[in-house]
């Protein structure tokens, strides 16, 4: 039994991904910079081949303002290089007009064949510093426009922040049907849960203790209820899985062997997210854990010594992180987004000893929003008009 109904009840896979690190963050020793895992195109690109090399289903890609990738592009650029892995592309709402979004949205979907999915974000853009209600309003209008664009012949909208009046679609028609491309969402505040329980597809989770993870789904869900809608449900957490618990303890330790706890903190606050309630509810989990880090037996918090945002890794032998992996599919995780540190050597690390035991999916083919020919779009098959 689920800690609450989800939309793939039935669902015995997962979507199991990867992260690429776009912005600025891969290290052999946390907080100790490398030029060789610089954020450039080819060591980003290299971490997308090999995460689809191993089997991964999906692979994140980030969004923030510093030395690095603009996530767009970068998703374009490996569109022609990729065949199997979808694409999770993280999307500041508000940085781009949002019909031209929906066209942007599009032409990767294209471009992909239906391997795209959207990560909505709602931090502040560089330079700005919006209150969080007003970012979350001008989230859900740029939401609410791709829906029309994706699923109507116009774009009619009347917000605070947009106004469009019969605005043609046919640019902007995606090549998955059914809705357009998955919607994943991560957000505490309940502006965020509102946004997400009404339009969002898989609600995003920071590692937390099992408990306060129940308590977040619910929370969620209790206005997915409200507006008579499921959710489905995914966890970001880092991985540190080894042949035996005491080699996956030692790694966790020397990779932090060599941090500077002040210039962690720097490395923190740089981050667009750090002053979010999603981090301090990571900043709370690192005071609970004890002398070695462990909030729980195998998730320890040393990653968020020098990172904002997701700082827990999962740290144990092949078995241990498969059963932590199965006790978070039972309370209804249907997504996983893991990475480690160097990313291409944890990639492989878990793709080879965790990855072949697992039963994995996608979910846009789960949730039918891949055709299975080119879609009779004006972009795809359809009629030129």
């Amino acid at each position: 039994m689920t800690v609450v109904p989800v939309t793939s009840a039935d669902l015995d896979a997962a979507e199991i991904s990867w992260f690429s690190a776009l912005c600025s963050d891969d290290y052999a020793y946390l907080g100790v910079p490398d030029g060789a895992l610089r954020s450039s195109w080819a060591h980003c690109r290299d971490i997308v081949l090999e995460a689809e090399k191993q089997g991964f289903r999906n692979i994140l890609c980030p969004s923030s303002y510093q030395v690095g990738q603009d996530t767009l592009s970068f998703v374009a650029g490996c569109a022609p290089l990729t065949s199997k892995i979808n694409m999770l592309a993280a999307v500041r709402c508000g940085e781009m007009q949002p019909i031209m979004l929906a066209r942007t949205i599009a032409t990767l979907d294209h471009m992909l064949e239906g391997r795209l999915t959207i990560n909505v974000i709602s931090s502040d853009f560089p330079g700005e510093k919006a209150e969080s209600a007003f970012r979350y309003r001008r989230s859900r209008e740029v939401v609410e426009i791709l829906r029309q664009a994706w699923t109507r012949d116009e774009v009619s909208y009347q917000g605070e922040v947009y106004r469009f009046d019969r605005v043609p679609t046919d640019p902007a028609r995606p090549y998955q049907q059914n809705g357009g491309p998955l919607l994943y969402f991560g957000g505490y505040s309940p502006d965020a849960l509102e946004l997400c329980g009404q339009h969002c597809d898989v609600y995003l989770m920071w590692p937390e203790p099992k408990d306060q993870i129940a308590e977040r789904m619910k929370a969620v869900h209790a206005v997915a209820e409200r507006y008579g809608r499921t959710l489905d449900y995914g966890l970001r957490v880092h991985m540190i899985v080894r042949d035996t618990e005491a080699e996956a303890r030692d790694y966790a330790e020397h990779l932090v062997s060599k941090l500077d706890d002040e210039y962690g903190r720097l490395i923190r606050e740089r981050a667009h997210d750090s002053g979010s309630l999603g981090v301090s509810h990571q900043a709370r989990a690192r005071e609970l854990a004890d002398q070695f880090g462990y909030v729980e037996p195998h998730l320890w918090t040393g990653i968020g010594r020098a990172r904002s945002g997701c700082g827990a890794a999962l740290v144990g032998s092949t078995d241990q992180v498969l059963s932590e992996i199965e006790a978070y599919r039972k309370m209804g995780i249907r997504a996983f987004i893991f990475s480690g540190y160097p990313h291409i050597d944890e990639c492989i690390s878990f793709g080879t000893r965790v990855l072949p035991e697992l039963k994995t999916c996608s979910l846009p083919e789960v949730y039918g929003r891949v055709p299975a020919d080119v879609p009779a779009t004006p972009l795809g098959n359809g009629e030129r008009r």
